[in-house]
């Protein structure tokens, strides 16, 4: 398909009736001179409403329930009310209903049962999508464009990790060809769910965190797009969060590992799952604002083509924790513990932030996400429930008071003293350094400090290297 155009839009990018509009004039304004296929997530918080019902329901809060199910109906039939009129309006207020019905259904099973089955919530969870995606094609049949919903169950295949499924690349592209690729070729422009899919036996799943910026990235490699564009609420990737650093400035361009450095370490970018199946396609990546469509936005691509020196980017996360491990005597490996550890947090699901390890105490410590602590704590005790119980390991001990510091740029690699200069500006605002990492790729320099400090020495570092306005 010559020059498609893939775009998705985010929650806020379909928040409301206004939103919705604004999301449908620039797909359409793309299809009068291109092939357009959109991805679309949940109304904004929706995601979150349809997940609080599902915790109610466990509960046995019927009432609760209730109340969340008139709350979902109302949020989508007054917006459809609001977008549409006539024939199309009764229309689409029916599939809204048949879908609603469904995480009805859903809902009171879980109800009655007093659990939350994995299989069931990512059924559940995907309707905010669905919802959405009938909204926005409506919207864009009523103005003449032949756009129409598809439901990304059927076209993503993905593995049975409920939760947090990865796609089977070439049945996802076998389905893709069959379903969408003959209506792109016939003018149509599929409007489909994100976050989403299926196994191959039909079972529902969805894609983990940033599953639906992960679900456009799928389709526009199956696909074989020119290029995605991912609409979001914010002009573009900044050199830093622009709450803690004023002068932050939008990057024009930045390359894949770059972003997805950033993404893995706080900025509210693309995830790096979802930059993967572009990667190998070289799909040119554009985050703009649907807010202000105007600005250019950030192109994220394989090179830049230009001579950066030093970092592009700092990031940040404060709900982190330090997980410190430390055999209580030398009849203990510690690179076995090291990798037990490892092992133990990936049976966790969790992602390893940073690690760093002493050569004579064998001792170590990684950084997760506060989200993941309770599940890697779990898989930790049970991996060394004999060597604790012995006291062959010290207690683990876990530090919430900390937060991460991450500075991103190709143009670090082989820069002399860079390093250096990170850590004095840093030491010149009197936050104490805890730990440190870099990987061999020497793209990042990950470093944790004392939650309280973790603004001034981001603040500091921007200001080191340059990189403000």
């Amino acid at each position: 398909m010559s020059n498609l155009l893939v775009m998705k839009f985010g929650g806020t990018s379909m928040g409301s009736a206004e939103r919705i509009r604004a999301a449908a004039s620039l797909c359409a304004e793309q299809h009068r001179v291109r092939p357009v296929a959109a991805v679309v997530s949940a109304m904004s918080k929706v995601t979150d409403l349809l997940l609080d019902t599902l915790r109610h329901a466990e509960a046995g809060d019927g009432d609760g329930v209730e109340q969340r199910l008139e709350l979902l109906r109302q949020r989508h039939v007054t917006t459809a009310g609001e977008l549409l009129h006539g024939e199309i309006l009764a229309r689409t207020l029916s599939k809204l209903e048949e879908t609603l019905g469904e995480f009805d259904r859903i809902a009171r099973g879980m109800l009655m049962l007093g659990e939350r089955p994995p299989r069931s919530v990512d059924e559940a969870v995907a309707v905010g999508e669905r919802l959405s995606s009938e909204l926005i094609a409506a919207w864009l049949q009523s103005q003449g464009t032949d756009a129409f919903a598809v439901n990304a169950r059927d076209i993503i295949v993905t593995d049975s990790v409920f939760g947090n499924a990865s796609p089977l690349m070439d049945q996802t592209r076998e389905r893709a060809s069959a379903v969408l690729k003959p209506a792109l070729a016939a003018g149509r422009m599929p409007i489909m769910t994100g976050f989403n899919g299926a196994t191959l036996d039909g079972r529902a799943t969805t894609l983990g965190r940033g599953g639906s910026d992960f679900s456009a990235s799928i389709l526009a490699a199956v696909l074989d797009a020119a290029e995605l564009w991912i609409w979001t609420d914010v002009d573009g990737i900044m050199s830093a969060d622009p709450r803690l650093v004023p002068n932050a400035k939008v990057l024009t361009e930045i390359t894949y590992r770059e972003a997805a450095e950033l993404a893995y370490n706080g900025a509210k970018v693309l995830h790096p799952r979802t930059l993967a199946p572009l990667m190998e396609k070289c799909i040119p990546v554009w985050s703009k604002n649907s807010f202000a469509p105007e600005v250019p936005g950030t192109r994220i691509v394989p090179e830049t083509g230009d001579d950066r020196k030093g970092p592009c980017a700092v990031t940040s996360m404060s709900s982190v924790a330090l997980v410190s491990l430390e055999p209580a005597n030398a009849a203990l490996n510690g690179a076995k513990v090291m990798a037990r550890s490892i092992e133990a947090m990936a049976a966790a699901n969790a992602e390893l932030l940073a690690l760093t390890s002493s050569s004579y105490r064998q001792n170590f410590c990684f950084l997760i996400r506060q989200s993941e602590l309770p599940a890697v704590v779990e898989q930790l005790e049970q991996t060394f429930a004999l060597e604790l119980a012995h006291g062959y390991l010290n207690p683990i001990d876990v530090d919430l008071d900390v937060g991460l510091l991450a500075i991103v740029g190709e143009g670090m690699r082989g820069m002399a003293g860079m390093a250096g200069r990170i850590f004095t500006a840093i030491s010149r605002t009197t936050v104490n350094i805890i730990a440190i990492a870099q990987g061999s790729s020497e793209i990042t320099i990950a470093i944790v400090v004392r939650r309280a400090g973790l603004e001034k020495a981001v603040r500091a570092v921007h200001e080191e290297c340059g990189l403000g306005r």
